[in-house]
């Protein structure tokens, strides 16, 4: 390689940079992040919009114009990636008359860069208003539980109501949520909780009787139904036995013979009496009751 070309290769290289400079400065390229817009005006007018990410030619899509912007005009760069927003203790009457703290939640994104610039001076701020009036206005007056358990669509009605006003401003708003409805005087919170432990503690001891009252009503039917059977069998037994016994009496009496005597013996032995055995042809004499 020639040494004049490796000079100018060098050079080259060291000035590219500020070339590239001079060529952003006077408008001749613009670089589009992702979740950008950028709107160009030129004497106070707008000139467009250029929202597609990547490297772009100003004068291919606004003309010979696009030149005069750097000088006369102006390049505003908006952000249109989806933002969140929280509102907290946003305080509302219930229809009872109590007052709650109340949060919302939303999200929002910038659709329309020209209208989010020279429609509203603040238009973020107009949103957030706007989210919180609405959701003063949609609350206020209702009866405690609906506030409490409707809150899926009292937040879409509030999505409802501000959604053409931010619009109009260039947002798009995207979900809104009421997260967080709640008392806002302490006494009054106390109170709520003593009556909710004295009803707990109520509630518990019935239901402790009622299982106790269950519980001896079982027991007591048991037990009713164990003595019948109870009797119902000792009712049964003297003729299940008087039956086995005649039939032994017909086929072998002397089986019979010998039953009674083991039955008579069991008898005697559960009485507990004495009994004086006399062997067999002893000449002794017995002598039975007292002197």
């Amino acid at each position: 390689m020639p040494v004049d070309a490796l000079i100018a290769f060098v050079i080259g290289l060291a000035l590219l940079p500020l070339l590239l400079n001079v060529a952003n400065i006077f408008g001749l390229y613009a670089t589009v992040q992702e979740c950008e817009a950028q709107v160009f005006t030129l004497f106070g007018k707008v000139l467009g919009t250029l929202d597609e990410p990547g490297l772009h030619l100003p004068i291919k899509h606004f003309g010979p114009r696009a030149l005069l912007v750097p000088f006369f005009g102006k390049r505003y760069k908006v952000s249109t990636e989806l933002r969140q927003h929280y509102l907290r203790n946003q305080m509302v009457n219930s229809g009872e008359g109590t007052p709650m703290g109340v949060g919302i939640w939303y999200e929002m994104q910038v659709n329309d860069p020209e209208a989010y610039l020279f429609n509203n001076a603040n238009p973020e701020g107009s949103l957030q208003a706007n989210v919180a009036n609405a959701t003063i206005s949609v609350l206020s007056n209702l009866e405690m539980d609906k506030m409490l358990e409707d809150r899926h669509s009292l937040s879409r009605t509030v999505r409802a109501t501000v959604s053409p006003l931010s619009e109009k401003w260039g947002y798009r708003l995207g979900s809104v949520y009421i997260r967080k409805v709640a008392f806002t005087d302490r006494q009054m919170v106390d109170n709520i909780t003593e009556k909710v432990v004295k009803r707990l503690v109520q509630v518990t001891s019935a239901m402790k009787q009622d299982g106790e009252n269950r519980v001896g009503l079982i027991q007591s039917e048991t037990a009713y139904k164990v003595s019948q059977k109870m009797a119902e069998a000792a009712a049964t037994r003297p003729e299940v036995v008087g039956k086995a016994l005649n039939d032994i009496a017909k086929t072998d009496p002397e089986v019979l013979e010998t039953v009674m005597e083991v039955m008579e013996v069991e008898r005697l032995l559960k009485s507990g009496a004495e009994v004086d055995v006399v062997p067999e042809g002893s000449s002794v004499i017995v002598s039975l009751g007292g002197q």
